[in-house]
């Protein structure tokens, strides 16, 4: 064989080890943190006969661990990019996504919402993200959503923070007079 054939085939043989190399660390990354994240909420099966109040339509971008814009989460199929309908109910957010599970994000687990230039592996022009900050479990995760139309965004970021601010203002079960969370 000439030089140049090996060469070609020890390029090839590397990238084929680069690629065998991100799937481990994938699959390691989607095992550890499934050892410490909960299971995610399922849509509640009411949700079919509800009316949507608001919806859109765009790209999911993925999920991170709150306040690391780059730790994706893997666990399932979280962590792939999908073509989405961003849906908001009075008890939650939907994200409806084409060829993966649905992501359910329940009223009394939003946090906050804003917009953002990067979440996910995936930067973007300022405020090319909405992002929505939630609690599963004891873990703040940040869903990132990149909509068709970014004008609705401003609506969207007020309209979720009004919903945090309901729940919070909720009293809770059983404590007199408390505030939810």
């Amino acid at each position: 064989m000439s030089e140049r054939v090996l060469l070609s085939l020890a390029l090839v043989v590397f990238f084929l080890l680069c690629l065998y190399g991100m799937w481990l660390g994938w699959r390691r990354r989607a095992r550890r943190q499934a050892a410490v994240l909960p299971a995610f909420p399922q849509p509640p099966a009411t949700l079919a006969e509800t009316e949507p109040i608001a919806e859109t339509t765009g790209v999911y971008v993925g999920s991170t661990i709150a306040g690391d814009w780059q730790d994706r989460v893997a666990v399932g199929d979280v962590g792939f990019r999908a073509e989405a309908v961003l849906r908001r109910y009075p008890a939650g957010l939907l994200v409806d996504r084409t060829g993966a599970t649905a992501l359910w994000i329940p009223a009394e687990s939003l946090v906050d919402a804003r917009t953002d230039r990067a979440l996910a592996g995936k930067v973007m022009a300022a405020d090319g993200l909405l992002v929505v900050r939630w609690r599963l479990g004891d873990h703040l995760l940040d869903t990132g959503f990149r909509g068709d139309d970014k004008d609705v965004y401003e609506q969207w970021v007020a309209a979720l923070r009004s919903l945090v601010a309901a729940e919070e203002d909720a009293p809770s079960e059983g404590v007199p007079g408390g505030a939810g969370r």
